[in-house]
This record gives structure tokens, C-alpha cells and sequence, in this order.
């Protein structure tokens, strides 16, 4: 695999996570006013800006092919979503998965962020069952 299909993943995956992150912490701000929830979603999500350094991120990004992503197409499984309780569970498993890939690549490019994307994964399995519990 080159370093442009790792970039790639890295981007896809950080993209994916931040934005699941912020689907969570608007759920908690707007349809639950739980501003505790709010502030640790918060937390985590800015966390994760200090795991990728400039040059990898702006690395990543120059990675992108927006336009021949194959997975750019919106597919039915996307589409289906019952409440926001269903939204909320669906962010919170994107993260992780996100979570897990970013930790495996990083592995590769940046071997010492390793531990604090792990440490962010946990973080995001407790906030998980803090949702579950509410």
C-alpha cells in the first residue's frame, strides 16, 4: 500500500470521526441539554486535533480524491435511521471504528500518537455507556 492510500485512510477516518463527534455533541446540545455530555464530546473531539500534527494532516488532505472516492455515493444503510436515539448509537460506533482505524495507520506514520488515539477510543466507550445509562 503507498503512503498516499495510508493518507487517504487517515483522512476518510479523522473526517469521519470529528464529524460523528459533532452529530453527538449537538444531539447532547440541542435535544438533550446536557451540557455535562456536551463538554466531554467536546473534549474528546479537540483532543483528537492534537493527534495529527500540521504536516500529516496537510499531508492527508492533499491525499484526498473527494471526486473518486469510491465510497462517495450515498447508500440505503445510510439512509435508515429511526430517532435520534438511533443517530446518536450509529455516531457513536462510526467514532469508534474511526477511532480504531486512525490508532492501526498511525502505527504506521506516527508511531507515538498511537497511545493517546487508544486513550481516545476509551474515553469514547465510556461517554458510550454514559448514553446508554441516561
Amino acid at each position: 500500500m503507498t503512503n498516499k492510500g495510508i493518507l487517504r485512510i487517515v483522512d476518510a477516518n479523522f473526517n469521519r470521526c470529528k464529524e460523528g463527534l459533532r452529530v453527538i455533541e449537538d444531539i447532547y446540545r440541542f435535544m438533550l441539554e446536557d451540557d455535562s455530555a456536551r463538554k466531554r464530546i467536546r473534549k474528546i473531539r479537540h483532543s483528537l486535533d492534537e493527534v495529527a500534527n500540521e504536516k500529516v494532516l496537510k499531508d492527508a488532505i492533499l491525499s484526498r480524491d473527494s471526486k473518486g472516492d469510491l465510497g462517495k455515493d450515498v447508500d440505503v444503510l445510510e439512509i435508515k435511521r429511526k430517532d435520534s436515539c438511533d443517530i446518536l448509537y450509529i455516531n457513536f460506533q462510526r467514532v469508534k471504528e474511526s477511532l480504531r482505524v486512525l490508532e492501526e495507520f498511525f502505527k504506521l506514520i506516527c508511531p507515538r500518537k498511537v497511545e493517546h488515539i487508544k486513550k481516545l477510543r476509551y474515553r469514547v466507550y465510556t461517554a458510550e455507556k454514559d448514553a446508554l445509562r441516561g
